[in-house]
């Protein structure tokens, strides 16, 4: 939204340091894109006076003029204005100057006569929409005055990053109650003022005999009110209007139209000014309809484009003309304004903010209003808001405002499902606790009541709560913690003091904190880069992975996507990688190391809220660097993501960590003898493996990929706080290698478990350093493994009876166990 600060100080007091404006306003929420200065634009235009004007020669409609710009000799223009004339005074485009289009004006020749400049209309300086003539200005203006200095135009204007939670901050009273709460200073609003003009004609037909509301559905339109303005005279907006209007970059239309803008930024109260006359029935009577839209019916909106309309939409409509307005977004083409209209059915409303921002997406129809109804229009003080608009229109345009029979407010309103104001209570006590700092209580009511909360003391006589009513105009404060927010960046997050975390301390942190610290170091150490993808998924996801989807239920359909790729959430995060590893493939990036975690959702039976859960999911693909003139680097394979694993579980202290493997059948999305599960102890933690190659080729990317998912709550759960430590060995090991031949089917880790348990304290390190298989040697069906031992004592010098005996019995109970032979 652009703010004009010269606009907004008329209701608060604005700081003269900008930077430090813009700055405070960064600090509070609202995010400062861009300060812009205007009348820079009209640089090069300048009041003249025309001395001389006669015929072209070679035209009946274009004149030759001598024109006095304030400096050296008079300049020689060619205009072809039909106002022209000797002594007027008119804004003159000198050579070099750039006017709004990007027209830039240079020495030229029309029809054989030399022009040294441009004599401008309002709309050629982008001031007004009279392009009739040239702009007449009053005999008074000075000669040379740049043009932006003479209407005043000087002014800095912020295009602001407004927040979908902050539609209140979508006007210029917003922005000034948002101002002064921010530097506690007291602003004004025109409202009342504004509104206290409003005259009611009695003498005309009353507006609720001339006009009839049906609302069917409640939920679609909470509020909808109209009035008559009748005997208007549509033209041109007065000066002020247009350069308040030009200042936020809307264009002048006509003094009706401009009136609904003018409200519109002023208040952020969206309205649509109809026709009355295209309104009415035969018996004169205009009777607006809110109501979904029929299946097929059409409407061609305002900006000439003839619409298909679906049930999901809402219309204004009459019996006899069907839809005339897209509820929120647009006005229909055959009702409005025109310069031969005379009577005025002025709408305030308010309708269903989903709906409102589903139709204008689905149309690609985005306008001011429609952004406003669809972050929420405030349905309390529309009449208030509705009474200014209609006064002012009645100031610029004439006519008057139509009283009504029955109350005589002059306005028909039908109000069927009025807003509450949430009642919160603000535990003064909790909230310091939570901020880290003791804000006094009188600083804390003092910003609740300019941010425009009622304050009360408990009604328990608790002189530690407050009662705090919300207004409706801030839809997201709905709880006690949104006022904490509120509280605390308007005091200033920036002076709170810093504390260290530990326990019994303010801001202590959580066991996940400390697990997520070390996730992110490990995997950084590890060569992983941290990527972030999208949390909504494709429907097939895991059908393309090959993920099976026993135990995960059904996904979370979402009710209004973005787009039917993006239609449901993901049930796992590993899919979002392999499409980063297939981008960053096709753009010739070979060696790619990705990380994530995220949440993971999955609809829940009987549950309104879907479950949640956390993952660490990566991606190894390529290599771990780039071919060099000694060595080719190996591609990623099983053991290198099984060995990120580990890292992470040693970081992590996680106990009794093992890989059980994975069947073709439990794991499809994984290659056969390449993949396994991660467990520590009995605990399932996830999958780490190679991933299939036809699950690689769905997402268009290159083989092999490396592959692991981890559920991080598990690994919080199972980690330790601390890892232990043991002092470095004084006494010397012994080495003894051993070499067991088993059957194929018995895994390295069944092997390690024997020798671990029956080796006992002596036994310090296994390590595998060959696997052998000979059908003549060693025998069909076997495998022989070769392991490395280190026996130590920590207290002792081991004898080699001691080593002896313990090695016989780890080699008899390795043997017992699995059936092993030791062959010499």
């Amino acid at each position: 939204m652009k703010v004009s600060l010269k606009w907004l100080s008329e209701y608060v007091d604005v700081p003269s340091d900008t930077k430090a404006f813009c700055d405070r306003l960064d600090l509070t929420g609202t995010g400062v894109e861009a300060v812009e200065k205007t009348g820079a634009a009209l640089d090069g235009v300048v009041v003249g006076h025309v001395l001389a004007c006669e015929q072209h020669p070679d035209s009946d409609h274009m004149h030759v003029v001598e024109v006095d710009v304030g400096v050296g000799e008079p300049v020689q223009i060619v205009c072809g204005a039909p106002n022209i004339a000797a002594g007027i005074k008119v804004p003159v485009a000198t050579v070099g100057a750039v006017l709004p289009g990007d027209l830039k004006i240079k020495k030229s020749k029309l029809r054989g006569v030399p022009s040294c400049g441009m004599c401008c209309s309002q709309r050629e300086l982008g001031m007004g929409g009279d392009h009739a003539g040239i702009w007449i200005l009053p005999e008074d203006a000075p000669v040379g005055m740049p043009i932006a200095d003479f209407a005043q135009l000087a002014d800095t204007v912020l295009d602001l990053e407004i927040t979908p939670n902050r539609p209140d901050c979508l006007s210029m009273v917003g922005m000034a109650r948002e101002v002064g709460a921010m530097y506690r200073t007291d602003y004004e609003s025109p409202l009342g003022r504004m509104a206290g003009k409003l005259a009611l004609d009695a003498s005309s037909a009353p507006v609720d005999e001339t006009v009839k509301i049906t609302i069917e559905d409640a939920a679609r339109c909470p509020r909808y009110t109209a009035r008559v303005i009748r005997g208007v005279k549509v033209g041109p907006s007065p000066d002020w209007m247009v350069e308040r209007l030009a200042a936020i970059g809307q264009r002048s239309i006509n003094n009706i139209v401009d009136v609904t803008n003018y409200i519109l930024f002023l208040f952020g109260q969206p309205l649509h000014a109809f026709d009355l006359d295209k309104l009415k029935n035969a018996d004169g009577l205009a009777h607006i309809v809110v109501r979904a839209a029929a299946e097929g019916e059409r409407l061609t909106t305002l900006d000439g484009e003839d619409r298909a309309l679906t049930p999901d939409m809402t219309v204004i409509s009459t019996p006899e003309r069907g839809a005339v307005a897209l509820a929120g977004v647009m006005g229909g083409l055959d009702t409005e304004v025109t310069d031969g209209t005379v009577d005025i059915l002025l709408e305030a409303a308010t309708f269903e903010p989903g709906r409102t921002s589903r139709t204008s997406r689905n149309l690609g129809l985005f306008s001011e209003s429609s952004m406003r109804y669809e972050r929420g229009v405030d349905d309390h003080g529309i009449e208030e808001r509705s009474a200014a608009a209609a006064a002012l229109m009645v100031e610029v345009a004439g006519g008057m405002v139509s009283a009504a029979a029955r109350n005589g407010a002059g306005i028909v309103d039908e109000w069927p499902a009025p807003s509450t104001a949430p009642d919160l209570r603000f535990r003064i006590p909790r909230f310091c606790a939570m901020m880290g700092a003791d804000i006094p209580r009188a600083d804390i009511e003092d910003i609740l009541r300019r941010l425009g909360c009622a304050v009360a003391d408990d009604a328990a006589g608790n002189a530690d709560i407050l009662a705090v009513t919300a207004p409706t105009f801030r839809p997201d404060l709905e709880r006690e913690i949104d006022l904490y927010e509120e509280v605390l960046r308007l005091w200033g997050m920036d002076r709170i003091p810093a504390t260290l975390p530990g326990p019994g301390r303010v801001g202590t942190r959580s066991r996940m904190e400390h697990v997520m610290d070390t996730v992110n170091d490990v995997m950084r150490a590890s060569g992983l880069n941290e990527t972030m993808t999208y949390s909504f998924a494709e429907p097939g996801d895991l059908d393309r992975l090959r993920m099976p989807h026993e135990g995960l239920g059904e996904p979370v359909e979402l009710i209004n996507p973005l787009n039917a790729d993006q239609s449901v959430m993901r049930q796992s995060i590993v899919p979002g990688l392999l499409r980063s590893v297939a981008y960053n493939q096709s753009r010739g990036v070979k060696n790619v190391q990705l990380y994530e975690a995220g949440a993971v959702f999955f609809a829940a039976e009987g549950r309104k809220q879907p479950k949640e859960r956390r993952r660490l999911a990566g991606v190894l693909a390529g290599a771990m660097g780039d071919a060099g003139w000694n060595a080719a680097p190996a591609p990623f394979d099983f053991f290198d993501g099984k060995g990120v694993v580990e890292s992470l579980a040693r970081e992590l202290a996680l106990p009794k960590l093992r890989f059980k493997p994975l069947s073709a059948e439990e794991a499809p999305h994984l290659q056969p003898g390449r993949a396994a599960a991660v467990l520590s102890g009995g605990t399932e933690l996830g999958w780490v493996g190679e991933l299939h190659p036809l699950a690689v080729d769905a997402y268009q990317a290159d083989a092999p990929v490396v592959a692991f998912e981890l559920d991080v709550e598990a690994l919080a759960k199972a980690s330790r706080p601390a890892r232990d430590y043991r002092d470095v060995p004084t006494f010397p090991a012994v080495s003894m290698d051993v070499a067991f031949v088993v059957d194929e089917g018995i895994a390295h880790e069944k092997l390690v478990q024997c020798m671990t348990s029956a080796g006992g304290k002596l036994l310090e390190d296994v390590r595998l350093f060959d696997v052998y298989r000979d059908e003549a040697r060693v025998g069909v069906g076997k495998k022989s493994m070769a392991y490395a031992l280190t026996y130590r004592a920590s207290d002792r010098t081991l004898t080699s009876e001691e080593v002896d005996k313990a090695h016989a019995r780890l080699v008899k109970k390795v043997s017992a166990a699995t059936g092993a032979e030791v062959r010499a």
